[in-house]
């Protein structure tokens, strides 16, 4: 059934790959954390296989003050995805899964000028969940001898980090992963609504405007800091190590292995093609600006790629059970520094303790018009994985506060 919001629950088969999450934020960052008192950070910036079938209408509510016990997980997120229309979202769509069972949810429209229902197996831009791409790729470099994590940005980058008091040679590659290198943001001086999304930003370009925002507050390794200029420099090493940039090698290394046959990261392009959710950004309250096309130069390394819930929901699972790096890499993927209060950061996802107790893995991602979030287990065998297409660079709205509180909510009821 599809009423004219699109709302429904559809029952799907989860996928088998070889394998299978962090939330701090979008490699758009408008509020650093937190949504709620986990994991709810929407950071800024911005899944089981098998194919929709007959939708099953929703039977619960998940809003404020109202038990879940009865619920199931998908009723769950179904509940806060209706919520999030009702906050002012154009559409919501998620994924719940266990072992080899994936639900999908929908609410809302995906392209408000046609219409068209929200769909659960759309593209959309993933903003920060770039991350965990970027630091496999990396990872998977150091397995093979190529570098360290102990390697300084100095020994790859000569004269990249060298102004306002900022030294590259006192850096290490493992303190761009987990942002603790003390480096500035950028994104607020080069995004915003009205950004040319066809402007070129090479990454130095960023990484120096980065430099310029103010001298050094510590010394590296001191802190966690949420930088995006962090997996800028990321990017760049890759390039410097391989020959080849962080997009080539992630189309390499991860989305042909896996078959991430709807996952991408542009490099110049800023427009969407095939089946995907128009992105939308309020504007005085009540507009929506359609910002489908955005500027992908922008985030790069740190927050570029297009995938859909089924995709992520199969490279998260890979990445934390070690289908994609083996144990002793995975290790170091998990290995975290403290970022919030129940909330850690490795590298390039985030472990975070949820209101029930559980620990889980994931990450946010936002940029304009999109922003999405995901959930995984240590094992990769449980999964909740959420999407909506409004972002207008503004963190901590109510939408994102009653999604992912239903998101956190379905995990704990599976």
């Amino acid at each position: 059934m599809r009423d004219d919001s699109g709302a429904a629950i559809e029952p799907g088969a989860a996928n088998r790959s070889t394998g299978g999450p962090a939330r701090p934020t979008s490699w758009v960052r408008g509020r650093r954390r937190r949504l709620v008192p986990v994991a709810a950070a929407a950071c800024l910036l911005m899944t089981a296989v098998g194919t929709a079938t007959a939708a099953v209408p929703a039977t619960g509510s998940a809003t404020a003050g109202i038990s879940t016990a009865a619920q199931s997980p998908a009723d769950i997120l179904q509940a806060g995805a209706q919520q999030g229309i009702a906050d002012g979202y154009p559409g919501v769509i998620g994924m719940v899964r266990k072992g080899d069972t994936a639900q999908y949810i929908r609410a809302g429209l995906g392209d408000l000028t046609n219409r068209v229902p929200a769909d659960p197996k759309a593209k959309f831009r993933i903003g920060s969940n770039t991350k965990a791409f970027t630091a496999t790729v990396l990872l998977q470099l150091v397995g093979e001898g190529k570098l360290s994590l102990a390697d300084t940005v100095a020994k790859w980058l000569p004269g990249a980090v060298a102004a306002n008091g900022y030294d590259g040679s006192t850096i290490t590659i493992r303190q761009l992963l987990n942002h603790t290198s003390g480096l500035p943001e950028y994104i607020g001086r080069v995004y915003s609504v009205g950004s040319d999304p066809n402007k070129a930003w090479a990454p130095q370009t960023l990484v120096d405007i980065a430099l310029a925002q103010h001298a050094p507050v510590g010394e590296p390794g001191e802190r966690f800091g949420y930088s995006n200029a962090n997996y800028v420099l990321a990017g760049m090493v890759i390039k410097a190590v391989t020959g080849e940039d962080a997009g080539t090698q992630i189309q390499r290394r991860i989305i042909e292995p896996l078959g991430l046959h709807d996952t991408g990261f542009p490099a110049t392009d800023p427009a969407l093609y095939g089946n995907y959710l128009r992105g939308y950004a309020i504007q005085a309250l009540i507009f929506r600006l359609d910002v489908t096309v955005s500027n992908v130069q922008v985030g790069g390394a740190a927050g570029a790629m297009v995938s859909t819930l089924d995709d992520m929901a199969t490279f998260f699972r890979a990445l934390v059970s070690g289908s994609l790096l083996g144990p002793e890499l995975t290790a170091e993927l998990k290995t975290t520094v403290p970022a919030a209060t129940d909330t850690d950061y490795g590298l390039g996802v985030e472990h975070m303790k949820l209101p029930c107790g559980q620990w889980v893995w994931g990450h946010n991602g936002a940029v304009l018009g999109y922003f999405s979030e995901w959930f995984t287990s240590d094992d990769g065998e449980k999964q909740v994985l959420l999407a909506n297409n409004e972002y207008h660079l503004a963190g901590g709205t109510k939408g994102q506060l009653d999604t992912t509180k239903a998101a956190t909510e379905a995990f704990c009821a599976l």
